[in-house]
């Protein structure tokens, strides 16, 4: 057991003593001895002794927070040099790895920094490992907090690099500090418009198939255990319910690398919408799935036999963490952010926070950040909770943000989203040398991939064949192998490895893991060009003539429901937008209608424009009139157009070439296609 130590004040220490001891966190190991002016005289050198050993400690700790900014900083400028040379065969991500790697290896054999453990014993015997320890020397008393453990054959080894040591952060500052934006930003700046078209899909790929893929690389993982073991290359324990953590761990996918290169040559937005919209919500299953399989526990002394009642009690905790998380972060940003930032008539006058902007963005900050610790603090899943109250707060909460707090939030969380992210991946590299229990098996690697490529085909091609049946808009078998192409690791894999490292099979996963972020990163990520190439993948503009517009037709049935009672109840009543509740409230509830309803709504009655009313043509068709030209177009995309001869079949032909922009008489409109608040804009054509 190595131990950290800190030395506290006598005052201090006694009277925290009584405390540590009846809450049975310590051991106390006194030695005494009679106090005379040489020890005086001692202890007060010592206290030096100890100041400059505590600047010194102090100094190293800012060293190795320079490395990983200069690690961003180094990341950032290679980013700049790539994108002005137009390389794409390497996305950012991969680049902080390998500069983490460079830095790992430095660390690793370059850099000594000596540990002072000169005296070392390991004569004292305890039967448990205490998560404190107290020292009383002399009558001096000295704190010290368990580090981890470290074998037998390890021990001489403790002084080789203290540096080491300091760079392996604390897991749960992954969980607590790095994860939360990273969430957050993928739910705050999710195309709805997209996702949603497609939404029965994604959460059949993201449901379903992590699911699927985790009892596929479960089931074969414990096979090539079982062979392992056979043949005498196990060390030491490794059940069944390993195996199923495993699959659920690495079956959490983060093609950032991927989308980055979808985004930045336009590709078709129905295959980024499926592969955006599987990441995002499998990485809240994963989450949720390997918690469930923690905490299969059957009766009985045996606590790796399979039980159906333990099973059940499993599933339904997987049911109850998903639920109760869900409806936290919904309710988190429907009721707090809307109730206090809207802006109604009955909060306003003791708020206003819209007429300031900075508090109003760092209570909005505050706030979104809480929403995972709270989920965290009761028993949930933090990253579903964040999720989907960062959707929340973009459908609703974004709409009552002043104009200054909805730009400054937007670049906020985009920012820490890249700066957690690359920070994240340069620590993969580091750790690959800088872990001190890694365990590498190449039959359990060789398994591990194998069991990836599998898993992830058993999620793919069956689901695409199944929703092909219900589909109007097929996904062809370029984009299934596109989606089966572009299954990488990233963040949550590796976030969700390094969290427990305690077992033997926990730090053989975790090495695993690391190799299989490293191959999907570099190798899948670099050919995402060539993939698209090779299955033949058109690129194209978002916001061009070939992007289609959703019908009522092509629209989930279900989402339908939803966006007329969205539309016409929950907007007007959490933000400024959608119809007056007068006007879809019977005239019996009027006066609840207009206490509910904000002035702002009745001032911008006139002028709605719903961020997801492009989604559904309720009446089937769009007619635009200007002077003598009416151009009509139907449910099924095609268009008329009448009146006035030649103008007439010009801007029928504006209209074919893109739904975006129509041209009429010298005066151009441009039809905004992102989800941003509209603004027309008018221009002569000279």
């Amino acid at each position: 057991m190595l131990l950290k130590t800190s030395a506290d004040g006598s005052l201090r220490a006694l009277r925290t003593l009584r405390q540590v001891v009846l809450a049975s966190l310590c051991v106390c190991i006194s030695f005494s001895a009679a106090a005379s002016p040489a020890q005086e005289e001692d202890s007060a050198m010592e206290n030096i002794v100890t100041e400059k050993k505590a600047e010194e400690s102090h100094r190293q700790d800012s060293a190795d927070l320079l490395i990983f900014i200069l690690l961003l900083t180094l990341t950032i400028l290679t980013i700049w040099l790539f994108k002005h040379r137009r390389f794409r065969f390497l996305h950012e991500t991969g680049l902080a790895m390998i500069y983490g790697l460079i830095v790992g290896v430095i660390l690793r054999y370059v850099v000594q920094v000596p540990r002072d453990a000169s005296v070392v014993s390991t004569s004292c015997f305890v039967n448990a490992s205490p998560a404190t320890l107290l020292v009383n020397v002399s009558g001096k008393f000295y704190e010290y907090t368990l580090k981890g453990e470290i074998s037998a054959g390890e021990v001489n080894d403790v002084k080789d690099n203290e540096m080491l040591r300091k760079v392996t952060f604390d897991p749960e500052v992954f969980f607590n500090i790095l994860l939360p934006p990273i969430i957050f930003h993928a739910g705050y700046s999710l195309k709805r418009r997209h996702f949603f078209r497609n939404m029965g899909s994604i959460l059949a790929y993201a449901f379903v198939g992590t699911v699927i893929s985790c009892f596929i690389i479960g089931l074969l993982m414990y096979g090539c255990v079982k062979l392992m073991k056979h043949l005498g290359q196990l060390r030491g324990d490794f059940f069944f319910t390993d195996c199923l953590f495993f699959g659920a761990i690495v079956s959490a996918t983060d093609p950032v690398t991927v989308l980055a290169i979808f985004h930045e040559l336009q590709v078709d937005v129905d295959l980024y919408a499926l592969l955006f919209g599987e990441s995002v919500l499998n990485d809240a299953v994963a989450v949720v799935l390997s918690s469930s399989i923690v905490a299969y526990q059957p009766q009985g002394d045996n606590s790796h036999t399979f039980e159906v009642m333990a099973m059940l009690k499993s599933f339904g905790m997987f049911l109850g963490v998903f639920s109760g998380s869900f409806s936290l972060g919904v309710a988190t940003g429907i009721v707090t952010f809307n109730k206090v930032l809207n802006g109604d008539p009955y909060v306003t006058k003791f708020t206003k926070l819209r007429d300031f902007q900075l508090l109003e963005t760092a209570l909005f900050f505050l706030m979104s950040w809480s929403t995972f610790l709270l989920a965290e603090a009761c028993g949930f899943t933090g990253v579903v909770a964040v999720l989907f109250c960062g959707i929340t707060q973009a459908h609703y909460t974004f709409n009552n943000l002043s104009p200054e707090s909805q730009d400054r939030t937007k670049q906020l969380f985009e920012l820490l989203n890249f700066l957690a992210e690359n920070f994240i991946f340069s620590y993969m590299g580091l750790t690959l040398f800088t872990f001190q229990n890694h365990i590498f098996n190449p039959m359990f690697i060789v398994g591990a991939f194998l069991a990836v490529f599998l898993g992830r085909a058993a999620n793919i091609y069956p689901l695409s064949f199944l929703l092909n049946l219900g589909r109007r808009n097929k996904i062809r078998s370029n984009f299934q192998h596109m989606m089966m192409f572009a299954g990488l690791r990233g963040a949550m894999t590796f976030a969700l490895s390094i969290r427990d490292t305690a077992t033997y099979a926990r730090q053989m996963m975790f090495s695993t893991n690391l190799l299989v972020v490293f191959f999907t990163v570099w190798v899948c990520g670099g050919g995402t060009t060539q993939m698209l190439s090779c299955q033949r993948i058109r690129y194209m503009s978002f916001a061009d003539g070939i992007e289609r517009r959703s019908t009522k037709q092509e629209s989930a049935w279900l989402f339908r429901l939803w966006y007329n009672f969205d539309h016409n109840y929950l907007k007007p009543i959490l933000t400024h937008s959608g119809p007056p509740l007068t006007t879809t409230l019977p005239p019996c509830c009027h006066p609840l209608a207009r206490f509910l309803t904000s002035p702002q709504a009745f001032e911008n009655e006139c002028q709605l424009k719903d961020d997801d009313s492009d989604l559904i043509l309720t009446d089937g068709d769009i007619s635009l009139t200007y002077g003598d030209i009416t151009v009509s177009t139907d449910a099924t995309g095609a268009h008329t157009s009448g009146g006035g001869g030649p103008a007439a079949d010009d801007l029928d032909g504006e209209l074919a070439y893109g739904d975006h922009e129509l041209v009429m008489r010298g005066t151009r409109l441009v039809l905004p296609m992102d989800d941003s608040e509209p603004s027309f804009t008018g221009h002569l054509r000279m």
